[in-house]
């Protein structure tokens, strides 16, 4: 093993590392990749068997290195009280990856109900917001800190995700908030980072529902050979896990305020 690969390997010793929507997908993939590297990972996710298998798993690998904690990210006092509970559990935070989203509902704006629409920005923004302002003195206390948001190419990138228009505008919406923040928090040594995945085979999909006039608005868009160009299908959420640690690490330590899109060239079709 080069000396290279060493560092690599631990190059979260030490750390702590708070994910949001931990219990699949992406959040599942980066908490054990992090974990995997010497970090404490808190895990924040609606607890059922999908979150306690995480936590299993990333303790198998090193026990003591998980903790699941049952979190609606939408509700700001569970929230506040779990990012306590983790920063007294773990003795404090390093790491911060808001990646807990939905799809939500998809529909014509005019079928479109606020209840609805609510629901998706709730989870999908407010939720980013409550994450990083309760972690936000942790890192300070640290001395500095990287936060990673997870938004995507809809609604920065691409525009064809026909009903999407709650999702989109939370996606957009999280860019700016980082980039705000980026600037904010840069005297106290935290960076913040965006990333935009296009289609990564999780489960976000059970999240998404489609109104019967869905079909109603959407415009055809066909690609024979496929939509996305770097691969056969879907990017992996191991994929995007790599992104992340790399944005959490001392690696990326002049990288603030970006947004890079991870989505095989899917965007520039």
């Amino acid at each position: 093993m080069t000396s290279n690969q060493t560092t690599n390997r631990e190059r979260f010793r030490g750390k702590t590392a708070i994910i949001t929507g931990a219990g699949s997908g992406i959040g599942k993939a980066a908490a054990v990749k992090l974990a995997s590297e010497g970090a404490q990972v808190a895990l924040f996710d609606l607890l059922d068997e999908r979150t306690e298998q995480a936590a299993r798993e990333i303790n198998a690998i090193r026990e003591g290195a998980a903790q699941a904690y049952d979190v609606d990210v939408a509700d700001p006092h569970r929230v506040e009280q779990a990012v306590r509970e983790a920063a007294e559990h773990f003795g404090g935070i390093d790491v911060v990856f808001a990646n807990a989203g939905i799809n939500g509902k998809l529909a014509p704006v005019e079928d479109l109900s606020f209840e609805d629409w609510e629901k998706t920005l709730s989870i999908n923004l407010t939720g980013t917001f409550l994450t990083v302002k309760y972690t936000v003195p942790y890192l300070k206390q640290r001395g500095g800190g990287s936060i990673i948001i997870t938004s995507s190419i809809n609604g920065n990138d691409t525009f064809s995700g026909f009903g999407m228009s709650a999702y989109s505008t939370t996606k957009a919406g999280q860019v700016a908030f980082a980039k705000m923040l980026a600037l904010e928090l840069a005297q106290f040594k935290i960076r913040v980072n965006a990333i935009s995945p296009g289609a990564i085979s999780t489960n976000i999909d059970a999240s998404t529902e489609k109104s019967k006039e869905l079909q109603e608005i959407v415009i055809p868009v066909k690609y024979p050979e496929g939509s996305q160009p770097l691969a056969d299908g879907p990017g992996q959420p191991e994929h995007v896990a790599d992104l992340v640690a790399f944005l959490g690490s001392d690696e990326a330590i002049h990288i603030t305020g970006a947004r890079i899109v991870i989505d095989g060239a899917e965007s520039l079709l």
